[in-house]
């Protein structure tokens, strides 16, 4: 696609890309877009201050060879006042300090990679300050040897772009190119990649093109980069079909090709991609879609991209050839809302709409539990169909970052459901048809918070930020102060080797066979099988040379699981003797009795 090309051609070429360019042996390219602006010049600390050339359609450039990497400059308005570049790379002093020309080789060790296979992904979400008492990249490159222990394929790093101060939710970014100076900045996020790359591990970024913080945003100084016409839960729409549109997706199409070729991620989750207002003939979306397909080609690997929606429209999934968006997956939290509501008998807000085994067995059949029926809860018929398509494109979870920190009080589920409830819950989306995700810490039942916190300079904006939390949760007295940095420093895991043996080393064990099985499986056919009178939901995964049976059993007391041919099986995972992470090779004759809330897993004997 001719529009596609283009786009390429603007963020690969020196003199055409936004903000500052350092090419070795040349110089520094500026570019800037400010239709706002009649006038803008580029002030070097240290330095010359440089009015710069106008272009058409309200651009601005200017070339510096003597500009060198670590140099730091604002742009200068037409009244003085200093301003960051808005596509700047890296923010060392802050969202209102000077951008810094970032040096964007890097010599990457990893050049034996190859991906882990899309179909075999196994996700473990991450918010890199929380992570570690380090609150940096270098402390979740600490932590790779663990992971890789423990299995997971994949890491989906939540948003690294430059926020105020220095602790973050991870969803106030201000400036969407560059990244966040606490964490380590540019070169710490590539060597993360590169280190994560060198033992196996897929990497995944995610990103916010539905919103900017709202503290530092200083984009609509320069231009139209925002709209009345639409509103999100945050604040204005950004501008992906009005008038200058056309410069505002440039703006962020850029970041796209960015992390997926310099930083070499290996794909993108876009946050609450419902939010991206664009009645475009060629969406936003469709344009991600299609850059990440021209980088696949430039890296020689597949890449994939990742939609979070509480939708559930099969279209985003749908390749953009037969007029869908051309996303490779996304967030389906349907499974993760039913089993929360079964297991906890929580129904406030959204969970009203869930909680019946009908629904369960439903959601393993069709991928969602609404494709078209009624919602009491949004009060309106929701959803699409899935027929057709490939339910590994569908990402579940039994908590995420938003299960837990848009609680009032951060709470996890280990806080709210006994050990062997819990073992289920984590077999009936690891053992699942879908793509699973992990939240960190939950391999090992990490029972503090993952709060909802920030740290804005504008004591107004702290103060509009605790007043407006209140308010979410006027139900619930004393509801934590997002800007109390108790609240960072309570969620900040901890140390993993100092954490103790007995309930977290079986949950961690439990884990690894839970996921080496999801490898396995998900390779397969699966069939659901339900019986609503014993509340049990059987997954069956067939093939040619192997089968496997996973048994979800909901009931309160004992039941026992019979099936044809029964004694050709073996049980290889029992959730309810799982104390060691030995597992029981018991030859099944006539049938198996499962605790009460537990799982089993049954291979056919070869």
């Amino acid at each position: 696609m001719q529009i596609t090309e283009t786009r390429i051609t603007e963020f690969t070429e020196a003199d055409k890309r936004i903000g500052a360019t350092y090419v070795e042996g040349e110089g520094c390219y500026i570019r800037l877009w400010a239709p706002k602006m009649n006038q803008v010049s580029i002030a070097w600390q240290g330095g010359d201050t440089v009015e710069l050339t106008a272009e058409a359609r309200g651009y601005y450039s200017g070339f510096f060879p003597d500009a060198k990497p670590g140099d730091r400059y604002f742009f200068v308005t037409e009244g003085g006042e200093n301003l960051p570049d808005p596509a700047s790379r890296y923010q060392p002093e802050g969202l209102f300090g000077p951008s810094e020309v970032v040096d964007q080789s890097y010599d990457w060790q990893a050049e034996a990679y190859k991906p882990v296979p899309y179909d075999q992904w196994v996700i473990y979400e991450i918010h890199t300050g929380t992570f570690s008492s380090r609150h940096d990249f270098q402390g979740i490159i600490d932590d790779l040897p663990r992971l890789k222990k423990l299995g997971v394929t994949t890491l989906e790093i939540m948003p690294v772009s430059a926020f105020s101060g220095d602790r973050n939710w991870g969803y106030d970014g201000a400036f969407p190119h560059a990244v966040q100076d606490s964490y380590g900045g540019p070169s710490a996020l590539k060597n993360l990649v590169d280190q994560a790359h060198q033992m196996g591990f897929c990497i995944v970024l995610d990103v916010v093109y539905n919103h900017l913080g709202p503290e530092g945003n200083i984009l609509s100084r320069f231009g139209h980069y925002f709209q009345d016409c639409y509103h999100t839960p945050w604040g204005e729409a950004l501008n992906f079909d009005g008038a200058d549109s056309e410069e505002v997706r440039r703006y962020f199409l850029q970041t796209v090709w960015q992390w997926l070729t310099e930083y070499k991620f290996d794909g993108l989750r876009l946050d609450a991609v419902q939010t991206i207002f664009d009645t475009s003939p060629v969406p936003f979306l469709e344009e991600i879609a299609r850059l990440k397909t021209a980088a696949e080609k430039q890296r020689d690997q597949s890449l994939g991209i990742i939609a979070e929606t509480d939708m559930n429209d099969s279209r985003l999934i749908a390749p953009y050839q037969k007029n869908g968006m051309g996303m490779d997956s996304h967030w389906a939290d349907d499974l993760h809302h039913s089993l929360h509501a079964l297991l906890t008998g929580e129904r406030q807000n959204y969970y009203q709409d869930y909680g019946s085994l009908d629904q369960l067995a439903k959601i393993y059949q069709k991928g969602v539990a609404f494709d078209g029926n009624y919602s009491p809860f949004r009060k309106r018929n929701h959803g699409r169909s899935y027929d057709g398509l490939d339910p590994k494109q569908l990402i579940v979870e039994t908590q995420n970052h938003d299960q837990i920190g848009n609680r009032a009080f951060g709470d996890r589920l280990i806080n709210h459901l006994d050990f062997e409830s819990l073992k289920l819950m984590s077999a009936a989306v690891l053992l699942s048809p879908f793509t699973p995700m992990i939240f960190m810490g939950e391999e090992y039942g990490a029972e503090n918070p993952f709060h909802y916190f920030v740290s804005h300079e504008d004591k107004d904006l702290n103060k509009a930020v605790r007043e407006g939390r209140k308010a979410e949760f006027d139900f619930i007295k004393n509801v934590p102060d997002p800007t109390d940095r108790h609240l960072f420093e309570d969620s900040v895991l901890a140390d993993k080797s100092a954490v103790p043996r007995q309930k977290s080393g079986v949950l961690f064990d439990y884990h690894q066979h839970l996921i080496a099985l999801s490898k396995i499986i998900r390779k397969l056919d699966c069939r659901v099988d339900y019986d609503p009178e014993n509340e049990m939901i059987s997954l069956a995964y067939l093939g040619k040379r192997e089968s496997y049976r996973t048994v979800l059993s909901f009931n309160e007391n004992p039941v026992a699981f019979t099936m044809d041919h029964i004694d050709q099986y073996e049980t290889i995972l029992n959730s309810a003797l799982f104390e060691t992470g030995d597992v029981e090779d018991t030859d099944v004759e006539t049938g198996i009795v499962l605790a009460p809330f537990s799982a089993i897993v049954l291979r056919k004997k070869m």
